[in-house]
Formats: structure tokens, sequence, C-alpha cells
């Protein structure tokens, strides 16, 4: 009794059409598709833009050249 059958869900689906038409239901899918391409193009550009800020800001690694303090001190 608590959930919904089949049944249900196609008697919601046909109610749904009959109240806001077949059209409109396509033409929100669509927006919500685009909605959906936009938000993932611009975390892709969020990304490509905090790599190169990252890669930029990373100073390169220097190398030093340690020597044994006992090596040192024997000279």
């Amino acid at each position: 009794m608590g959930s919904l059958s089949i049944t249900h869900w196609l008697i919601v689906l046909v109610i749904v059409a009959l109240v806001f038409g077949t059209k409109k239901i396509r033409n929100l899918g669509g927006d919500l598709g685009g909605a959906i391409k936009g938000f993932k193009e611009g975390m892709q550009e969020i990304e490509s833009v905090t790599a190169d800020a990252t890669a930029k800001a990373a100073p390169a690694a220097a190398h030093i050249d340690v020597q044994d303090p006992a090596a040192v001190s024997q000279q």
C-alpha cells in the first residue's frame, strides 16, 4: 500500500500529459538536457582554469647537493 506500482506511475504520466501537453513536456526535457550540458561545460572550464593556475603557481623543484656532515668535518 505504501509503494507505487507501475499502474500508478502510468496513471500519473497520463494525467501529467493531459495537463501539460506533450509539446510542453518535450520542451521541458530539451531545456533540462541543455542545462545539464551547460553545467558540464562550465565544470570542465573551471577544472582547466584551475589546472592551468596550479601549473603556473607550482615552482620548479630545485636540486640541492647535500654533503654528509661526517665527511665535511673530516676534510
